[in-house]
């Protein structure tokens, strides 16, 4: 980072959005001038100026100057913000430095432990765990997450800690921004090819992630993972130290790669699981609220990056027996107590990608047959014309593990779409029950048709499924 960026009067375009929030929190809490723009309203607007920002409401060259004078920074999301957008063309003939979020929290970062969360799939869900443990351990981090904490309702705090705990998105090589002194790979499968353009451009950057690290830095890797233990060899091949964790069967599969927490046992419940993790010779028990073996991996390099920092391991694990989850990641929406459908209860569910749609759907059936009653019903949003394209059969297999099936019309977000690419080519591969529902509306009706006593229904997918959920529980009350 260019040590001449002031960061006393920050302006932040998109200021509403699960990252910019997070960053104008802690920008907040270190007593910065913190002004920024929204296309809407929103409770977490409200929350940042009841906290002291202001922000406008729509973009425009003005809102430059909520604060009197102007801003010494502006932070834009390069892929979320057209470069036409007034606040940054004004910013750029005024003279102002434009910088990236991971630019500012990067900046941010400077002086901490950095506790980077990588990986295609778990990133959020492995950086909260992070920061429930080490909070519960008594660190008190600082961290900034890709969504809301459910036991806190936040996204980010400026702690008292020496830690900073934040997840590093790949999706545009902005992981490279930072200095991790511990970085965790969740798992590496291609995705975001509009960006990388190949598999192995993509597989590249977490090679390059890995050479950020401090010369006092660990490398952690999912061992269940083929991909994040082949980077786990290639990094101690160049003198990188490395740590891996996972289940028993993984942990043998690897010996060279020394182990730091390895996933020994694991029993679904009706509550979610109770897994054991070996951290040296102790066996830890943690009894995890949401189901799952891809949960207890989270699970388990949360504790070994909680370790790496400096927690206790007992209050570390502890901790992770008392996180309830994140938003929108397996989040109970509400339960149908009597009637024709009572007991269906509604989560919602962020996965929109195959192996992460594969890893929800198995949780949830482990769930079921736990209970030893219901069934799982998905009604499925695909996400981005791309991904629909690149990966409509895997997305068929995936949402095949689920007893009943609903293909939504795609959400395609920043893209436009693309002819002969609809939800439809996903629902016709799919061998299980389904309907492709193309209109939004009928989403609750259609579920009526097929949901039974007991079951689980999840709404899933990154885009605007998740405001099914409360229509769906209306519709079956």
């Amino acid at each position: 980072m260019n040590d001449a960026i002031d960061l006393s009067r920050v302006h932040l375009i998109g200021i509403g959005g699960a990252g910019m929030s997070g960053l104008a929190r802690i920008l907040l809490d270190r007593g910065k001038v913190v002004t920024g723009s929204d296309a809407k309203d929103s409770r977490i607007i409200f929350a940042l100026t009841s906290a002291g920002a202001k922000v406008a409401i729509g973009h425009a060259a003005d809102n430059l100057r909520l604060a009197g004078e102007l801003p010494t920074v502006v932070v834009t999301s390069f892929a979320a913000i057209p470069q036409d957008n007034p606040e940054l063309v004004a910013a750029r003939e005024a003279g102002i430095p434009v910088i990236r979020r991971s630019d500012l929290l990067a900046e941010l970062m400077e002086g901490y432990q950095q506790v980077l969360l990588a990986g295609t799939h778990g990133k959020t869900s492995t950086t909260s765990m992070s920061v429930v443990a080490m909070q519960a351990a008594g660190l008190d981090p600082s961290f900034a997450i890709g969504g809301q904490l459910s036991k806190s309702g936040t996204n980010a705090h400026h702690g008292t800690g020496t830690a900073f705990v934040a997840e590093a998105d790949e999706s545009d090589a902005s992981l490279l921004r930072y200095r991790p002194t511990v970085a965790v790979v969740t798992n590496i499968e291609p995705d975001h090819l509009d960006f990388f353009k190949t598999h192995e451009a993509y597989f590249q950057v977490f090679d390059d992630f890995a050479d950020r690290l401090s010369d006092d830095g660990t490398l952690v890797v999912c061992l269940d993972d083929e991909h994040a233990a082949a980077l786990g060899e290639r990094s101690l091949a160049r003198g990188v130290n490395v740590l891996g964790y996972g289940t028993s069967e993984a942990v043998s599969r690897y010996p060279d790669i020394p182990v730091g927490v390895e996933l020994t046992s694991l029993r679904a419940t009706d509550f979610g699981s109770e897994a054991v993790l070996r951290l040296g010779g102790d066996d830890l028990p943690v009894d995890l609220h949401i189901p799952g073996a891809h949960m207890a991996l989270n699970a388990s390099a949360a504790l070994l990056a909680g370790v790496l920092v400096g927690g206790e391991p007992a209050k570390l694990a502890a901790g992770l027996s008392e996180f309830t989850g994140v938003r929108r990641r397996f989040e109970h929406r509400g339960t149908i107590t009597a009637g024709e459908f009572a007991g269906v209860r509604v989560y919602d569910d962020y996965a929109h990608h195959p192996t992460e749609v594969e890893a929800v759907l198995t949780a949830a059936q482990q769930k079921v047959d736990a209970e030893g009653k219901g069934r799982v019903v998905v009604a499925f949003q695909p996400h981005l014309y791309s991904r629909t394209n690149e990966f409509a059969a895997e997305f068929a297999q995936a949402l095949s593990l689920a007893d009943e099936v609903l293909v939504l019309e795609i959400y395609g977000a920043r893209e436009q779409p693309v002819p002969g690419v609809t939800g439809q080519i996903i629902a016709e591969k799919v061998t299980k029950p389904v309907r492709y529902v193309p209109d939004f509306d009928k989403v609750a009706t259609q579920l009526r048709e097929v949901a039974r006593p007991d079951d689980i229904i999840l709404t899933m997918g990154a885009g605007s499924v998740t405001m099914a959920a409360g229509e769906i529980l209306k519709e079956l009350a």
